[in-house]
């Protein structure tokens, strides 16, 4: 630099009154945001792109994040991954997820949490619906992980009694219930067992459908018609999420009254829903997401459990099966689909 060592002095200090200047302006969410690059957010999520879209499920993921102050492509670069449905494509899909350097990954279903769990174990992972992070393997307490997953539960076996108080509301001679599974949903086996312990108690007999994939839901319905079904509850599943308007469309042509445990399944034709915003739970997902990236570790963050049980009625699919919603159900719903 030019000049005698006094001038040089008198124009460092210069430059670093300057810069201290441009600090207290920008503030420390200013110097954050010059000193790195935005966040990578990943969004796996087991069902179809436009699955993903008509639920609203991305939509409430995003406007979650905008509640927290952190804005698409200015804070954060989303990262988003389907499969489609696909039982065979999610651990391949799942490594590739892992190659992208992602600061954070929200994961959408049980088959995508156990895919994570077999390709990382430091990857911090949030879960909008996790059935028993405990059993499954994810969490050694809800309270306190321990491992790369938080987020929120979905204990939906709580559901399974509302679900037969409805089903008898609406159908006083109900005896036979068929429950739509997938044997390769690792939560399911344990649900089903819940909705067997219900409807023996409630003199109702199961008749448990295995589906797992898009060429078994005909098939599923056809066997139902066999072991006349009067009703169907559908376990959740992203995979069934996918296929939301087949199988309302499938349970009117074969006149049986179908329920599931989130609302988006009234929403895109079906006839009733009792359980847990799930749409929320993306929403709340959100929290955690920039909790980790403001440095909290996932281990240490506790699981939480849903906060909003809604019960949603489609009076339009009553009427195409035939049915009348009695009053006690449609004065008890939080939404009536006309």
């Amino acid at each position: 630099m030019a000049g005698t060592p006094a001038i040089r002095a008198s124009a460092l200090r210069r430059r670093v009154s300057i810069a201290l200047a441009g600090a207290l302006l920008l503030g420390p969410r200013g110097l954050a945001a010059q000193a790195r690059k935005p966040f990578r957010v990943g969004f796996f999520y087991f069902g179809s792109q436009q699955s993903a879209m008509e639920t609203g499920r991305h939509a409430a993921f995003l406007q979650g994040m905008l509640e927290q102050g952190y804005e698409i492509s200015r804070h954060f670069v989303l990262v988003d991954r389907y499969v489609g449905g696909k039982f065979d494509e999610v651990v391949r899909v799942a490594a590739q997820l892992m190659k992208e350097e992602l600061d954070v990954i929200v994961s959408t279903a049980t088959v995508t949490h156990d895919a994570l769990k077999t390709v990382t174990k430091t990857t911090p992972i949030v879960t909008t619906i996790a059935v028993d992070p405990v059993r499954s393997g994810y969490a050694e307490t809800l309270a306190r992980p321990g491992r790369n997953f938080t987020g929120v539960t979905a204990v939906l076996s709580d559901v399974f009694p509302k679900h037969i108080d409805l089903l008898k509301s609406l159908l006083p001679k109900l005896s036979r219930v068929a429950v739509l599974w997938a044997s390769r949903n690792s939560a399911h086996a344990g649900l089903l067992n819940a909705v067997q312990t219900v409807a023996r108690a409630n003199s109702l007999q199961i008749v448990p459908v295995r589906v797992n994939s898009g060429d078994d839901i005909d098939a599923a319905f056809a066997s139902m018609k066999r072991e006349r079904a009067e009703a169907l509850i559908i376990l959740g599943d992203s995979f069934f999420v996918q296929s939301f308007g087949r199988l309302a469309e499938q349970a009117v042509a074969q006149r049986v009254a179908t329920i599931y445990s989130t609302r988006e399944f009234p929403e895109l034709g079906g006839l009733m829903s009792y359980g847990p915003n799930f749409r929320d739970n993306y929403r709340r997902a959100a929290g955690f997401v920039v909790k980790i990236l403001k440095g909290a570790a996932a281990a240490e963050l506790p699981f939480e459990q849903p906060t909003k049980f809604e019960l949603v009625v489609n009076r339009k699919t009553a009427g195409a099966l035939g049915l009348t919603i009695p009053d006690d159900i449609l004065l008890g719903a939080d939404t009536v689909i006309d």
